[in-house]
């Protein structure tokens, strides 16, 4: 780690220092992450009302809710990393059984140390949840009729005049039902989680309605690009989406939403505007049809990928036309899953009329 710029972690508005160590751990890789007295002070001035410590007859007591798949981390390895945080903290740290959900509870004799334990807590929680697959996405459907039409126009006529080329065969194509523009990923660990982020989604609706004069968006669907640098060595081909008038209305209310989500602590920023691109081709879909990128870089996973030459393609398609359509609506897609229409299933929605 680069000492004089060591990674921050910014949980409830305050910066943490993140200190990686090496230890035995239960699994995989532990890392614990400390603070300063400072750091610890500063909780005390300001104190963390993200979480109500309460006061009880014996001391004070603050609850947390975290995931059960993440009560693991704050455990350790036969119960380490909680005997640790107790001890450093003059707490007590009682936890759920594994796969029950609840509430991580933490007692103390003094409220500094209840707060300094809850603080720990939560960031060890923050790390590990950044660990995590992503499990819902934003996304903008690109699945009506007529654009499904095009796309198996389009790869047809691609098996047809390209399908000698290197890599190129019928397994990368995207299924034509989840055709997609993905806003940002989620990592929604419970069903609060998953409700949190909807009740979000719906506060958003007013911003995106703002954008779009309440009125569904006329876009097209046409042209297609490549994600990396070299044509004859692709991974992912995806078709461009413009809104008809030429406006960036859709560019719009894809920065707003990541902005909100990222505000909220549900989605990390991976890039200053959000990339708009609709996936037709993916290596990933050779091994799994199911399978999903986290984001746009060009070769994830490469030793578990084939690429394709995609020259052949990009210079007899590079302009083909999917097809036109009003978009009324984004949506939390969930990973994996498959609803009565083909598409992802929802788990929210917002209409732009």
């Amino acid at each position: 780690m680069e000492i004089l710029r060591p990674v921050l972690i910014n949980i409830h508005g305050r910066i943490y220092r993140k200190n990686a160590v090496q230890e035995e751990s239960y699994e995989e890789e532990e890392e614990d992450y400390s603070y300063s007295e400072a750091d610890a002070e500063q909780c005390l001035d300001e104190p963390c009302d993200a979480h109500d410590i309460q006061q009880t007859e014996k001391g004070f007591r603050c609850a947390i809710d975290v995931p059960s798949v993440l009560y693991k981390y704050i455990i350790g390895k036969k119960g380490e990393t909680r005997k640790r945080l107790e001890s450093e903290t003059k707490t007590s740290i009682s936890i759920p059984k594994q796969g029950v959900e609840g509430q991580i509870v933490v007692t103390g004799a003094h409220r500094a140390a209840v707060a300094s334990a809850v603080t720990r807590v939560e960031v060890l929680i923050d790390s590990f949840r950044r660990k995590q697959p992503f499990t819902h996405f934003l996304s903008f459907a690109l699945n009506p009729p007529q654009v499904q039409e095009g796309f198996l126009r389009f790869r047809e006529q691609v098996l047809e005049h390209c399908g000698q080329d290197s890599g190129v065969d019928v397994s990368i194509f995207q299924n034509p039902a989840k055709l997609h523009l993905t806003i940002g990923t989620l990592v929604l660990l419970s069903q609060q989680e998953v409700t949190r982020a909807d009740e979000l989604l719906q506060q958003c609706q007013n911003v995106i309605r703002d954008i779009t004069e309440a009125k569904p968006l006329p876009v097209e669907v046409r042209g297609i690009e490549y994600m990396n640098d070299d044509p004859s060595e692709v991974d992912v081909l995806y078709a461009k989406v413009a809104v008809r008038d030429g406006s960036d209305k859709l560019q719009q209310i894809a920065d707003r939403l990541v902005e909100c989500f990222v505000s909220a602590g549900l989605m990390e920023r991976e890039r200053d505007r959000v990339k708009l691109h609709g996936t037709v081709m993916n290596t990933l879909f050779r091994k799994d049809p199911s399978a999903e990128d986290r984001g746009v870089s060009g070769r994830p996973n490469v030793k578990d990928r084939e690429a394709f030459n995609a020259r052949n393609i990009l210079q007899m398609f590079g302009k083909v036309y999917f097809g036109e359509f009003e978009l009324n609506s984004v949506q939390i897609s969930q990973r994996f899953s498959t609803d009565s229409t083909g598409y992802y299933s929802s788990a929210g929605r917002v209409t732009f009329s």
